[in-house]
Order: structure tokens, then C-alpha cells, then sequence
């Protein structure tokens, strides 16, 4: 009984982690974890989900950024969870970009999130911009073109933490107007600061 419980738990906490990724899109963290904590509450599965109508789920997720698209995707997943996978989520990249709503970051942020499998470099707007502010990409014009060069270069090991890293760095120090170039300790390897830096 212990362990179908556990096993239920986890279920569950695989599909909130996929619902969480898709609602972080374009909304800002406090409101994606406020909503989240609503739906943890109510303890929302696949199975009641696809049971609601749109305008519940808009009502349960909102303010989110883009909710009424966004209750299409949480719809439509749900049932097709239920159809093709018992209510689980799939555990290959593969399947997860067929779902609606998911791209190829959210889908392998699922895969280490909920599986612990690291597939790939998730590249969000941060590591994009970032990628190329700091030479690491050579002018990779979309964040699968970044992807794609990071893998190519940086080992296996890393892929998982580079998400992690860049972010919170893109956030706080290395923003996309008036970078904090004063507050760096990559000035001396940065393109970016070498070509924009004061003359003396």
C-alpha cells in the first residue's frame, strides 16, 4: 500500500513539474509559484483536468502570462497523458515536444526535472543572449542554434548546470539592457565588455 501510494506521489509530481514548466513561459516566478501552489492544493491530475472546462482551468491558473492559451495546453495534454501514456508523462525528449505547448527547453528540463536524465542543454532567453553576449556560440541566431554549438563543445557533465548558472546570472548581473559590467568577473574574457568598455 506503502509503495502505490509513493508511486502515486510521484505521478503526480512528474505531471505538476511538466504543468509548471509550461506555465513559467513568459510569466514571472512568484506568480508561477503561487499558481502552482494552488493547483498542488488541489491536488489537479491529468484525470481532472481533462474533466474541467476551459474556463475553470483559466480561472485556476490565473494570472499567468498567456492563460487562456495556456489552459488549451494543460487541456489538451491532460487527455492525450491519459490517452497514450496512463496518465504519465513521457520519458524521452521525443514525445515530450509533442505535446502541446512544450518546446525543446521545457521538454528537457521534464526529462531531468522529473526522469533525472540530462538529454540536452536547456536554452532559454538568458543562455541565448548570454551564449553569444560571452563568445561561447558563434552568432547563433535562435536558442536551438545556441543548443546545438553549446553541446557541440561542452561536455556532457556540465549540460545540466549551464541552464542553472547563466540564468541567475542573466537575471541579476549580466541583464539585457545595461549589463552590470562593474559587477563581472569575466570582464577580461568577455567580447561584449572588451568591445563596449570606456576608453581611458
Amino acid at each position: 500500500m506503502e509503495q502505490n501510494a509513493y508511486q502515486i506521489k510521484n505521478w503526480i509530481q512528474k505531471f505538476q513539474t511538466l504543468v509548471a514548466l509550461m506555465l513559467s513561459s513568459q510569466t514571472k516566478d512568484q506568480i508561477t509559484a503561487e499558481v502552482m501552489g494552488r493547483i498542488n492544493s488541489l491536488g489537479l491530475t491529468p484525470f481532472k483536468f481533462s474533466k474541467m472546462s476551459l474556463k475553470d482551468i483559466q480561472n485556476i491558473i490565473y494570472p499567468i502570462g498567456f492563460y487562456k492559451v495556456k489552459s488549451k495546453y494543460i487541456y489538451s495534454t491532460s487527455n492525450i497523458l491519459l490517452e497514450k501514456y496512463d496518465g504519465d508523462i513521457p520519458n524521452n525528449f521525443k514525445d515530450l515536444l509533442e505535446l502541446p505547448g512544450v518546446g525543446p527547453k521545457m521538454a528537457l528540463l521534464a526529462m531531468k526535472i522529473a526522469w533525472n536524465e540530462t538529454v540536452g542543454i536547456a536554452v532559454d532567453t538568458h543562455v541565448h543572449r548570454l551564449s553569444n553576449r560571452m563568445g561561447l556560440v558563434k552568432s547563433a541566431k535562435n536558442p536551438e542554434q545556441t543548443r546545438n554549438q553549446l553541446e557541440s563543445w561542452l561536455p556532457k557533465e556540465y549540460w545540466s548546470s549551464i541552464n542553472h548558472l547563466l540564468v541567475g546570472f542573466g537575471q541579476q548581473i549580466c541583464t539585457p539592457i545595461s549589463p552590470k559590467c562593474s559587477q563581472c568577473l569575466n570582464t577580461t574574457l568577455c567580447p561584449y565588455f572588451l568591445e563596449n568598455k570606456p576608453s581611458r
